[in-house]
C-alpha cells in the first residue's frame, strides 16, 4: 500500500503506518482519516503483523486538523463526518488486537496527540513535542482523549494540559507517565523499530488478551478483572504458543511465538 496520505510496509512482523503529507506537517483531512482506517485493517488481517509502528514522515508526527481543508466552505454535516472519522480512527487504535507503537518524531498536536494518547505506547524523539491545543483556539477535544488522558496521568495533570495547550517535551512526558520512552533524535526511528520488536518477540495470544483487559478492567471492578483473567489464562494454556513458553524456559532459549 502506497499512496498519497499513508504509506505502509509491513515487515519482521512490524505494520509500519507513516502520515505521509510532509509539505502539511501531515495535517489531517478525511482523506487520511479513510487510509489510515485501511492501513490498520491491512495491519489487523496480516497473520505475520504483531505490532503496528505508527508515524510521520517528515519533520512532524501529526499537527492535527489541515484548517485550510475546514476553511474550504464545507457543510455542518461534512464536519460532523470529518470528525466522526477521527473518533472511529482512535477507537480503532484502541480496540485493535494488536498493540500500536506512536513513534513521535516531531510535533504531535490536537487530532495528531490524540492518535498517538489513543495507542498503546507512545515513544518520543528527544526534540519532539505533544500538545493539546483546540481549548486555546476556540476547538475542543476528539479521539476519547478526555478518557484516555486522566487514565495515564491523573486528572490535575490532564486538566493542565488540556486548559493550557503547552506542548511538553519527550523528557516530561515521560515524566508525568504520558509516554513510555524518550529517545536521542538522532536515529530515533531505529530505536522506536527496536522498541516495537521487543513487543512482537512476546506471544500475540497472551498480548491480545492483555491489551483487551487492561483497556476494560476500570469498568468491571476487581471481581470482574479475576474472572476475566482466569478465563485468559485457562485459555492460554490451551494453546501451542503455552507449550512454547515452557519448554524455551526449560531449555534455557528464547521462545519462538507462532500465534497459535
Amino acid at each position: 500500500m502506497n499512496d498519497e496520505n499513508v504509506l505502509l510496509d509491513m515487515r519482521d512482523g512490524i505494520a509500519e503506518i507513516r502520515f505521509n503529507r510532509p509539505h502539511r506537517l501531515n495535517a489531517v483531512t478525511a482523506r487520511l482519516y479513510e487510509e489510515l482506517d485501511a492501513a490498520l485493517d491491512a495491519a489487523e488481517r496480516a497473520p505475520q503483523v504483531r505490532v503496528v509502528l505508527l508515524t510521520g514522515e517528515g519533520r512532524a508526527f501529526c499537527v492535527g486538523a489541515d484548517l485550510k481543508e475546514h476553511k474550504a466552505g464545507r457543510t455542518a454535516f461534512d464536519r460532523r463526518q470529518y470528525l466522526q472519522g477521527e473518533q472511529a480512527v482512535c477507537r480503532r487504535l484502541l480496540d485493535l488486537s494488536k498493540p500500536v507503537v506512536a513513534a513521535v518524531n516531531g510535533y504531535a498536536l490536537g487530532a495528531g496527540a490524540e492518535m498517538a494518547i489513543a495507542s498503546d505506547f507512545i515513544v518520543m524523539a528527544k526534540s519532539a513535542r505533544i500538545g493539546l491545543p483546540e481549548i486555546a483556539i476556540g476547538s475542543f477535544l476528539g479521539g476519547g482523549v478526555t478518557w484516555l488522558l486522566p487514565r495515564l496521568v491523573g486528572l490535575a495533570k490532564a486538566r493542565e494540559l488540556v486548559f493550557l495547550g503547552e506542548k511538553i517535551d519527550g523528557e516530561e512526558a515521560v515524566r508525568i507517565g504520558l509516554a513510555n520512552r524518550c529517545l536521542p533524535d538522532e536515529g530515533f526511528l531505529e530505536g522506536a523499530r527496536d522498541f516495537a520488536l521487543r513487543i512482537a518477540a512476546k506471544a500475540p495470544l497472551s498480548m491480545q488478551l492483555a491489551k483487551r483487559q487492561l483497556n476494560r478492567a476500570a469498568e468491571g471492578g476487581f471481581d470482574g478483572a479475576l474472572a476475566a483473567e482466569l478465563e485468559g489464562m485457562t485459555f492460554v494454556a490451551t494453546t501451542r504458543d503455552w507449550q512454547e513458553g515452557i519448554d524455551a524456559f526449560a531449555e534455557k532459549r528464547a521462545p519462538v511465538f507462532r500465534g497459535c
